[in-house]
């Protein structure tokens, strides 16, 4: 039986097989792990890495449209969290083995957990999780007279930036990056974007109308109207907000860890002092309310097997290798990209690399991810359209206006 096994997953011409690994754009670090992994299995298999498009979305719709025409050549995927439900309900992911999703989720942030789980079962092995932190300049922090040992919230950072005339980056563009930003505050402030999830569309409560709901509008209009964000704040994205971190008037922003290895880069390059990126610090997500600990965003990326892959067995044993301490590790140094496992974080060339390790995993230990949901992208869709621009939105009117959009497009009355 082993041996008709294996036969049944070797390559046309009789030699070892080839899985292929549909990949987010990097920096070269997937290719990498992809190598090593292929060293690692000694001849058994080989690992082959496909690169998907730019945006989540982009890859989202080329994985969903191959795997509607059962491809068999989609063997791993590196998946967006907020997707995996669909992807799970659709049943286009080959079940996790109970052992190994044992081994895959030990010493993992919760988050990542979360992240990988539909219908309280793992559907997705956690590779790399990403998050956000309060990026900001220490010379301004201590100008404004701000605590940063502490806690803070968005009130003291919009007054501090006030006093000092500095920007407040965050990310206001009509893209994902606006509902990572509504979800992250409506969770700081207690609530959640789904208040009752189902898998019937129509069955869906949402909770936007809630206190927390109208509170996190209220805090993105406050930005907004602070005087302190950029010109270009409807339009402005993570480069865009680090650019305005890296100019004469950064002050503070929210952003991924990417800002620290971009300063970096950009001092290599000639394009900034070495005293602005020494100037940096980073602490957790600022709160919304003083009293409730902040939910920062949860992003990053996990591993899905294919349901129709020829390969499953070897390709869950490759996943497992992609995602061991050490691939981890070299991913955090070489792509910027934080680990699911917490233990990464104390590895001493990380730390060297990377001296916001500590504050990364606290942000990680602490994060909420998106709505998870086989509706996903109907639901950011229309936070998008109804939250856009964060200028114009009212916590007396936004609420209702969305949650009747939204729930007219999962009732299949609307369009977005």
């Amino acid at each position: 039986m082993l041996a008709s096994s294996l036969a049944a997953c070797g390559s046309d011409d009789g030699g070892p097989p080839t899985l292929t690994w549909y990949t987010n754009p990097d920096a070269g670090g997937q290719a990498e792990i992809a190598s090593r992994c292929t060293d690692a299995a000694e001849g058994r298999y080989q690992i082959e890495t496909a690169v998907l498009p730019r945006d989540a979305a982009g890859q989202r719709e080329q994985l969903i449209r191959r795997l509607a025409a059962e491809d068999s050549s989609i063997d791993i995927m590196s998946l967006d969290p907020p997707f995996i439900p669909e992807f799970a309900e659709a049943g286009f992911l080959a079940p996790v083995p109970e052992d190994l999703a044992e081994r895959v989720t030990e010493d993992v942030v919760q988050s990542a957990i979360e992240g990988s789980t539909w219908n309280d079962e793992l559907v997705a092995v956690p590779f790399w999780a990403n998050t956000q932190v309060l990026w900001y300049r220490a010379s301004v922090a201590e100008a404004a007279g701000l605590d940063m040992s502490q806690p803070v919230t968005w009130d003291q950072i919009i007054a501090a930036a006030q006093d000092q005339d500095v920007l407040i980056g965050a990310q206001g563009a009509r893209a994902e990056s606006l509902t990572v930003w509504f979800n992250a505050l409506i969770e700081s402030a207690g609530g959640h974007i789904i208040e009752e999830n189902s898998d019937d569309p129509e069955d869906i409560t949402l909770g936007l109308e809630s206190d927390a709901g109208r509170r996190a509008v209220e805090v993105m209009r406050a930005v907004a109207d602070s005087g302190q964000v950029s010109a270009a704040f409807s339009t402005e994205n993570e480069d865009a907000s680090a650019t305005g971190f890296e100019s004469e008037r950064g002050g503070f922003q929210v952003n991924y860890p990417f800002v620290y290895a971009r300063g970096l880069g950009a001092v290599e390059a000639g394009s900034l002092e070495q005293s602005v990126v020494d100037d940096y610090a980073a602490a957790v997500y600022p709160r919304v309310d003083e009293d409730t600990p902040a939910a920062p965003p949860y992003g990053g990326i996990n591993l899905g097997i294919g349901a129709f892959s020829e390969n499953v067995d070897f390709a869950y044993e490759a996943a497992e290798c992609i995602v061991s301490e050490e691939n981890q590790a070299f991913y955090f140094v070489n792509d910027g990209n934080p680990a699911s496992k917490a233990s990464v974080f104390d590895d001493p060339e990380v730390l060297e690399e990377f001296p916001q390790a500590p504050v990364i995993r606290e942000s990680l230990e602490l994060a909420a991810p998106r709505p998870q949901t086989p509706y996903y992208s109907e639901v950011s869709g229309g936070i998008q359209r109804e939250y856009h621009a964060p200028g114009s939105v009212d916590p007396d009117s936004t609420p209702q206006t969305a949650t009747e959009f939204i729930t007219a497009v999962l009732a299949g009355d609307q369009l977005l």
